[in-house]
C-alpha cells in the first residue's frame, strides 16, 4: 500500500482531523514504518501453527451450583419488625 500525504489527508478528514502540513509529513513517516513492521510478519511460515483468539486460557470463576437447605420462612421474617401476612412489607408504591 502506498502511504502518500493525501492518503493522510483524506483519513484525517474522515476522522473530523484537522493537521497542518508538519503534522501530515510526520504521520506519513509514521503510517509507513507502521506499516513496513506489519509486512515482516507476512513473512513468517504460519503453516501448521493453531490459530490462538485468546493468548490466556479462560476459566469459569464462579462455584458450582450446589443446592443447600436454606431459611424458613420464620427464619427468615424472625428479625425484621415490617412483616405481614408472611411476607416482607416494603414502602407503597404508587
Amino acid at each position: 500500500m502506498d502511504v502518500t500525504n493525501e492518503l493522510i489527508r483524506r483519513v484525517a478528514g474522515n476522522a473530523r482531523l484537522s493537521l497542518s502540513e508538519k503534522e501530515v509529513e510526520k504521520f506519513t513517516l509514521q503510517f509507513k514504518e507502521i506499516l513496513e513492521a506489519f509486512s515482516k510478519l507476512d513473512e513468517l511460515d504460519t503453516k501448521g501453527v493453531e490459530i490462538q483468539v485468546q493468548p490466556v486460557e479462560l476459566k469459569d470463576a464462579l462455584r458450582d451450583d450446589i443446592p443447600k437447605l436454606c431459611l424458613s420462612q420464620e427464619e427468615a421474617l424472625s428479625n425484621t419488625p415490617h412483616k405481614k401476612d408472611g411476607y416482607f412489607k416494603g414502602p407503597r408504591a404508587i
